[in-house]
């Protein structure tokens, strides 16, 4: 019962099943929903009911459905909108704070140490 309790799922579980139309899913499980019999869609309600298990994480959204949520796109997005270019990367969440993080050369994750500087480098002195 406090699971349902934490980040207001109980509230958005029970507006859901009330005045939600469910549009589409995305590969991380998000669900998407809008308000069912808006007149315009610039003006329904829009939202993403993350999986149960997962805490809400909003770099969870792809872009397209990031699009879709903030009204950019009418529609929701098909798999033209996702296809993705040779140079582009998969969509990530956010890393921060897990062992898949970022650390630069130097950094305590990546040994401490970093390599000597080549000589390109002149310290400024006042």
């Amino acid at each position: 019962m406090l699971k349902w309790l934490q980040f207001n799922r109980l509230g958005t579980a029970l507006f859901t099943r009330r005045r939600g139309e469910r549009v589409g899913e995305d590969e991380f499980g998000n669900s998407y929903y809008r308000e069912a019999g808006a007149s315009n869609w610039r003006d329904e309600r829009r939202w993403v009911v993350y999986p149960d298990d997962a805490p809400p994480e909003s770099s969870t959204v792809p872009a397209g459905w990031n699009a879709w949520l903030h009204h950019n796109l009418e529609t929701v997005p098909d798999e033209a909108l996702s296809e993705r270019n040779r140079w582009e990367k998969e969509h990530l969440p956010n890393l921060t704070g897990t062992d898949q993080s970022y650390a630069p050369a130097g950094h305590q994750k990546r040994g401490g140490k970093r390599d000597q500087a080549t000589g390109d480098y002149e310290a400024w002195t006042p």
